[in-house]
């Protein structure tokens, strides 16, 4: 008889669809009314709150693997954890019994309610869970869990300069190919006076890691080519740099330098917060006197907000000429004195080498940079017409993208090859100032399908400033470095080359 009533209910009643639609968080059975009604409203108002932040999240869960630290993120290991991006399951707040229907019966969800299983309530970093959570079964409550986490990406946690160590660490096996090259490299630095040129020929492909200290100080200028006179101009060059530091350095309490002392102070530790041997108080006192020293002996920019992140390659390469193991985890302080005194002159030294090139990216307004976007611009516009005018009708301004990518030397938008990267921009003679620009356009090109696609000034820039490159490797960074070459090779020295 209950079963005839309820039948006629749902042909009669104009208000109630003719089936129920499954719920998420919680199982219903067909005599389940009233939960049905209770929950249909609750449901509605939710659905609309959700609405406006899923978009932002799904974009986000779509890019899950680029970001830019800011200071909240380096701020959560104090705070405690935060809401995680897949919370443990929720359920809509309801009361009444929870029916489980026979298997055979049991209702199946539908696209709206994924949709609203996905859309979970995540606003204010509060999520709701419902009294009937509590009564679901352990094994469930895990199988949901394992569901969510294979449906929704996870952001990985990577630092500025990911996994940068890896490319230094040993390896497999070397195979036949790299063993050769790694001959040739020895043979060319055990000579009399290395020849600089063939050197650049063999680095531009990469540096096998073994040679990779001493070639970066001979390409970089650091080092003489004369084989002989190395070992004093070593000596020599740190000895000066300790020099300066028995000289300037107790001047950062003094009131001129107290404001260039205080900004490194603040950065430093902002600098891969997540890896370990940057969080080494010897590592950041190393830190802090090579940016002061710099600072100091080059007034015309000072210190500038980016040039921290400068350091870091160079002083993993020359760490890694003394530790065999995992160079992140590695305790500074296990390292002879004198060793660590060697690392910390090179490392400023050939950071002050570098600098000398693109100093204007740092004085006073940056004019290198603003240079360099714009240049940026007038060749993007030769070389596709179409992701131009594209930008251009978006609104979207170069500089809105690309001031990052020539302030840190897009390390931030490849982390996990910043140091295969540099291997070619050591090998080109004006590879930090001049090529740069070149596997900027080459890079912004790769995103040509993305970008066309994007039709509004939002998504667009946050596509270009979150592009996801964080699972980029070696392999994909030569790709992009040949593009680079090819874009020089044809419109370096061709002003009008394709001009319309």
């Amino acid at each position: 008889m209950a079963t005839e009533s309820r039948s006629n209910f749902w042909r009669r009643s104009a208000k109630v669809p003719g089936r129920l639609l499954p719920v998420y968080g919680c199982s219903l059975c067909r005599s389940s009314l009233s939960l049905c009604r209770s929950h249909k409203d609750t449901s509605k108002v939710n659905s609309l709150k959700a609405k406006k932040a899923s978009s932002f999240h799904e974009f986000a869960h779509s890019t899950n693997d680029a970001w830019d630290l800011d200071d909240e993120e380096d701020e959560e290991p104090l705070r405690g954890p935060a809401p995680s991006a897949t919370p443990p399951d929720v359920s809509v707040q309801t009361e009444g019994p929870r029916c489980d229907p026979e298997p055979s019966r049991r209702l199946q969800p539908g696209p709206d309610a994924r949709r609203f299983q996905e859309n979970k309530q995540h606003l204010n970093g509060k999520v709701g869970r419902s009294m009937s959570d509590a009564r679901v079964s352990s094994s469930s409550a895990h199988t949901t869990t394992v569901q969510k986490q294979r449906a929704l990406p996870v952001r990985p946690i990577i630092p500025l300069v990911a996994r940068i160590s890896d490319q230094n660490a040993s390896g497999p096996p070397m195979a036949v190919r790299d063993k050769s090259r790694l001959d040739k490299f020895r043979l060319l630095l055990a000579s009399p006076s290395t020849d600089l040129e063939e050197l650049r020929k063999h680095s531009w492909s990469g540096i096998p890691r073994e040679v990779r200290p001493i070639t970066w100080r001979l390409l970089s200028g650091y080092l003489p080519t004369n084989r002989g006179r190395r070992e004093l101009v070593l000596q020599r060059k740190r000895e000066e740099y300790f020099a300066f530091i028995e000289q300037y350095y107790q001047s950062r309490t003094e009131e001129h330098y107290r404001d260039t002392h205080r900004q490194i102070h603040i950065d430093i530790p902002r600098t891969n917060p997540l890896i370990p041997l940057f969080q080494q108080p010897l590592v950041q006192e190393v830190f802090e006197r090579i940016l002061f020293i710099w600072a100091i002996r080059h007034p015309a920019s000072g210190y500038v907000q980016g040039i921290n992140d400068l350091v870091t390659p160079f002083f993993v390469v020359f760490l890694s000429e003394f530790v065999t193991e995992d160079v992140e985890n590695f305790e500074m302080s296990a390292l002879p004195l004198q060793t660590q005194r060697s690392i910390e002159a090179d490392t400023f030294w050939c950071m002050s080498k570098l600098l000398d090139g693109i100093q204007d990216n740092y004085t006073f307004a940056q004019p290198g940079i603003q240079n360099k976007v714009k240049a940026l611009e007038e060749l993007v516009s030769r070389i596709d017409e179409d992701i131009h005018g594209h930008l251009l009708r978006c609104e979207v301004e170069y500089l809105q993208f690309a001031f990052r990518w020539m302030n840190n030397l897009l390390m931030r938008e490849l982390p996990r090859c910043t140091i295969r990267l540099w291997d070619t921009y050591q090998a080109e003679a004006e590879g930090f100032s001049h090529f740069h620009l070149y596997v900027c356009a080459a890079f912004l090109l790769e995103w040509r399908k993305q970008i066309l696609s994007t039709g509004d000034f939002q998504g667009l820039l946050m596509l270009l400033q979150n592009l996801p490159t964080i699972h980029w490797g070696n392999e994909e960074v030569g790709l992009l470095l040949a593009e680079a070459y090819r874009l020089k090779y044809m419109f370096a020295d061709a002003p009008s080359h394709y001009r319309r």
